[in-house]
């Protein structure tokens, strides 16, 4: 059985940081589809179809930032969590704070990892293959 190619939505305000995962991604093999919201507000818009597509993509992952504008990514994920259509996303936190505080809180709103910005820019393959063995090998909500 051949998998539809994975989509990915990438929360993310820095369009440095954007352009820079998007890049990554673009040079991997699998090249997952790749939607970027600049915060949680435009996140959720296409999540629920509101932004050029009637549905989200599936299968999805999305990755957030925490510090973003208008609605930051804790925010976005009480938001998404509270939504009985999305409440089953798979998200991971990639961002630059290491905050205790809001690890904790996104961990509580049952994020599937927590990654540190610094971290996976020293070894950008880790978050890849995170991301391709997740795809692979992990049953996503029907």
């Amino acid at each position: 059985m051949t998998r539809r190619p994975l989509h990915i939505l990438l929360v993310e305000d820095d369009e440095i940081d954007a352009e820079f995962i998007v890049r990554v991604f673009q040079h991997d093999d699998a090249q997952p589809l790749i939607t970027v919201a600049r915060n949680g507000v435009e996140a959720l818009a296409v999540l629920r179809g509101m932004v050029g597509q009637a549905t989200p993509l599936d299968p999805y992952i999305i990755l957030t930032d925490i510090n973003m504008p208008q609605m930051n990514g804790l925010e976005f994920l009480r938001e998404l969590r509270q939504d009985p259509q999305l409440r089953q996303s798979i998200v991971f936190v990639l961002t630059s704070s290491a905050l205790e505080e809001e690890k904790r809180a996104a961990y509580d709103q049952q994020v599937a990892g927590y990654l540190l910005k610094a971290s996976v820019r020293a070894n950008f393959s880790h978050l890849l293959n995170l991301i391709a063995c997740y795809y692979e090998h992990i049953e996503f909500p029907p």
